[in-house]
């Protein structure tokens, strides 16, 4: 059994041996399930290509290329480094 410690601010640290065997990184978000009054499971909220396909398609929006893409991205990450 892997352990962690509360912090005095409520923050736990996820020991490596979870985030590896999870495949969590920095940012990512996990949920805590509730069973009872005396148990939690942490579950990582990672989505598959199949459940955000299409969250980007706007009605009306014209078509972009590929080149039109990069250009944008390219554009983007200038003024980022500003």
């Amino acid at each position: 059994m892997v352990t962690a410690t509360l912090t005095s601010k409520g923050q736990l640290t996820i020991p490596k041996a979870v985030r590896d065997t999870l495949h969590l990184h920095s940012g990512d978000l996990v949920a805590f399930i509730i069973h009872g009054d005396k148990e939690a499971v942490l579950k990582p909220m990672t989505k598959s290509v199949d459940e955000v396909f299409g969250r980007l398609y706007s009605p009306g929006q014209p078509r972009k290329s590929v080149e039109q893409m990069k250009d944008a991205v390219a554009g983007r990450m200038r003024n980022l480094k500003k």
